[in-house]
């Protein structure tokens, strides 16, 4: 066996145990469990104790964990509701996003706290559609006009990201050109795999084998799920794209073939054990050891950052939800937009390419980062108090 330590590992492991504990102790503490994961990596990292660092076992699990992430976030997007002038909407609003984010971008290159302008658009321009559902279901309006607008607008934004991300900014390099030639075979490839896999969950054979087998020792749907996981991050790898994309895209084609689960209802769940009950949780505490704030610590100009970053996040994703203001109302437009400014993971993620590229400073990106926690801890807790107290005005008339 390789002679390597796990005890780095093993503090991961108790941090990810003891913090979603920790909060279910103070279940009126309405924090995300991966706020306190990056917390409490930033506490034991070597911005904080010195007491973990990322190491090679750390670093492979945060790996996997990372994929599962954005394998997971494809899984929650249904291609089914995207159509008609809700797409056309995202769609606008997206577009919108980019702009006002350009603006941004172009405002702080100009004071010299950003390389690309282009990749802080990116970096503002995705929403936290894991982070947003379980609050519209909080608030019963996960099946209403203003849940389904705001889950496609984020749908959209996750999508467009994930992808721009890659075909833009991919750490394996070349230029734009032959990077959109290879995404273009890449799209093919997984569309013709998609197809195969489709076709495939309608073989009755196959169909019966797959029942047999789903709940036992065997678990076949997991493993087929890892599988194409797992050869979609490979390929987009060997495409010379992010492999985030490929995870993501693996995620899309499973809730594609998935449509129907009423014979593995199981199925998602024991998927999202796999994600969640672990890898996940390394892959934020990893961030949060990997985080340097010694520069946002050490200048309050660096610091000032933190505010301005979270202002510009609340405006690139905010401000477009108005164009929902006619057909939801105010408050519910309001609601929508700060539920859209709701952003952590893809920001953890595009920050980590970002320094990797040479295009975004380490004070940069732990400075988008906190902004990233900030808007995790204010702007879900005051849109469900948003969409509560209509709730409560709409019963009495």
């Amino acid at each position: 066996m390789p002679d390597v330590t796990f005890g780095n590992l093993f503090a991961v492991a108790l941090i990810a145990l003891a913090a979603p504990l920790l909060l279910g102790f103070a279940p009126r503490l309405r924090i995300p469990a991966v706020v306190l994961e990056i917390v409490a990596g930033i506490a034991v990292g070597p911005s904080g104790l010195g007491w973990v660092r990322v190491d090679l076992p750390v670093q492979i699990v945060a790996l996997l964990g990372l994929a599962f992430l954005l394998f997971l976030a494809g899984m929650e997007i249904d291609v089914s509701r995207l159509r008609g002038r809700l797409l056309a909407v995202a769609l606008l609003g997206y577009a919108v996003t980019l702009a006002l984010g350009l603006l941004w971008g172009l405002g702080f290159a100009a004071l010299g706290w950003v390389n690309s302008a282009p990749l802080l658009a990116l970096t503002l321009s995705a929403t936290s559609l894991g982070l947003v559902v379980p609050v519209l279901v909080d608030a019963g309006e996960v099946d209403g006009d203003t849940g389904q607008t705001t889950i496609a607008a984020s749908s959209v934004a996750d999508f467009a990201a994930v992808v721009l991300l890659s075909l833009l900014f991919s750490t394996s390099g070349g230029t734009t050109g032959s990077r959109l030639v290879l995404l273009a075979a890449f799209a093919a490839l997984v569309a013709v795999v998609g197809l195969a896999a489709w076709l495939a969950g309608r073989w009755a054979r196959l169909g019966a084998v797959l029942s047999r087998l789903q709940d036992t020792t065997a678990e076949i749907r997991v493993r087929a799920a890892v599988a194409l996981l797992i050869a979609f991050v490979a390929l987009a790898k060997r495409f010379g794209l992010e492999t985030i994309l490929g995870a993501f895209l693996a995620g899309g084609v499973v809730s594609v073939v998935d449509r129907d689960a009423q014979s593995h209802p199981h199925f998602r769940t024991k998927l999202a054990a796999m994600g969640y009950g672990f890898l996940i949780p390394a892959f934020f505490i990893a961030s949060g050891v990997r985080l340097d704030l010694s520069g946002l610590v050490q200048s309050p100009a660096a610091l000032a950052r933190v505010p301005l970053f979270l202002l510009a996040l609340l405006t690139v994703r905010g401000l477009p939800a108005l164009l929902y203001r006619r057909t939801l109302g105010g408050r519910a437009a309001v609601a929508a937009g700060l539920l859209q400014a709701t952003s952590l993971p893809f920001i953890v993620t595009a920050t980590q390419i970002g320094v990797v590229v040479g295009l975004m400073r380490p004070v940069t990106a732990a400075a988008l980062v906190c902004a990233g926690l900030l808007s995790v801890l204010l702007f879900p807790a005051t849109a469900l108090a948003l969409l509560r107290g209509r709730r409560s005005v709409a019963a009495p008339a």
